[in-house]
């Protein structure tokens, strides 16, 4: 926090002369053009994904969750699935959850189909790529169903061959009465803006320099090779860890690119990338991480990639 204030702080003094040095280049006045767009259009959804998930964090409770989930593998992994849509948050909440799910004795497996589906398939998620995308209605329901068939997949994969000595790293544990509700709701939308905020700049500032550093005949190629411009928008999900509830706007302003290799980016994002990666050899291990991750990254892109040729074709 204190670092962000003192950029804040900076920007306010220096604002008029770093405006006067974007105007007179002709790239750098792009550039910010298109972080400007894709900043100002994502902010006000990841500020209602940042609330809902503080309340989740002080009024649900994962013991809660896991009584909720059935015991049946099966039926576990489904209403999990389905579960994601209605508990809405970025994926930085959802590992611990899924984790504490996990320790609890709920099955794994919905554990983690939970764990893929909350952050992609949730309300604010689904919008902030209807705004995104306007008048292409196929991309919020693409998305939605190749991002909940991964969730379904990963969890049935656990559930055949997941294996328990995989998880390594030991739950921590919680004491009682350390906290108000309003302390718990104000450390975690606290934490989220910080940790969503800054990717989100990150992923801004990737988009707007893509716009101007790649030349156009990159784009044509990828254009043209659809499985390089998949390949390439999956790796680049990965790379760049954007935030759940804004890589639809970074995603949008690709327009050079198709709509199957964005919807790609859009789906592999919230499913895999280094700070899901970092996170779960954290809270599961580095044994489970090593092999759920590249599983996932596979799954997602293989699905994405099918139900995207399905209902937004090649364009």
């Amino acid at each position: 926090m204190p670092i962000f204030v003192f950029a804040m702080v900076v920007l306010a003094f220096f604002g008029s002369a770093l405006r006067g040095v974007v105007v007179g280049t002709a790239d750098l006045a792009t550039a910010a053009t298109v972080f400007s767009g894709i900043f100002v259009q994502a902010i006000p959804f990841l500020a209602l994904g940042i609330v809902i998930s503080g309340l989740v964090a002080a009024f649900v409770t994962p013991d809660r969750l896991a009584r909720w989930l059935p015991r049946r593998p099966g039926a576990a992994i489904l209403t999990a699935g389905v579960g994601g849509a209605v508990l809405p948050g970025c994926e930085c909440g959802s590992v611990p959850v899924a984790r504490r799910l996990f320790g609890d004795g709920a099955v794994g497996a919905a554990a983690l189909t939970f764990m893929l589906a909350a952050p992609a398939i949730n309300p604010v998620v689904l919008v902030a790529t209807a705004v995104a995308f306007p008048g292409q209605p196929q991309m919020v329901a693409a998305r939605c169903i190749a991002s909940l068939l991964t969730a379904l997949i990963m969890g049935a994969a656990w559930a055949r061959f997941g294996r328990t000595e995989w998880i390594t790293r030991r739950l921590p544990k919680i004491r009682d009465g350390e906290g108000s509700r309003w302390t718990v709701f104000t450390e975690a939308a606290r934490h989220d803006f910080l940790q969503a905020a800054s990717y989100l700049v990150i992923g801004a500032g990737a988009a707007a320099a893509l716009r101007v550093v790649v030349p156009p005949w990159m784009y044509e190629k990828l254009a043209g090779q659809i499985a390089l411009g998949v390949l390439t928008m999956a790796l680049l999900a990965v790379v760049l860890s954007l935030c759940s509830e804004a890589d639809a706007f970074v995603a949008a302003s690709l327009t050079m690119l198709p709509l199957l290799p964005r919807l790609v980016f859009l789906v592999v994002g919230p499913a895999v990338d280094l700070k899901l990666f970092a996170m779960q050899a954290g809270m599961f291990g580095r044994a489970f991480a090593m092999r759920f991750a590249p599983m996932t990254f596979l799954v997602a892109t293989l699905v994405a990639t099918g139900v995207g040729l399905l209902l937004v074709g090649s364009q």
